[in-house]
């Protein structure tokens, strides 16, 4: 469920990982090694929160790979 916090929406990282089509390691992974559009927020309790932009760069990022293996 998308998290409005001071008009922008931000989507927790089950929901981003639906979105992509990867993994939660994946993600995790990507993170780690500082992909583009892994520059993730945190709320609170310390969850990744991630904007639609940040999703849109990860596609990007997804497709890339896809094309790469075929």
């Amino acid at each position: 469920m998308a998290v409005s916090i001071n008009g922008n929406t931000y989507y927790r990282t089950a929901e981003v990982c639906q979105m992509v089509g990867i993994s939660k390691n994946t993600l995790f992974r990507w993170l780690k090694a500082g992909y583009p559009g892994t520059n993730s927020r945190r709320d609170r309790r310390g969850w990744r929160l991630f904007t639609g932009d940040d999703i849109n760069k990860l596609k990007a990022e997804a497709e890339l790979i896809i094309e790469a293996e075929q």
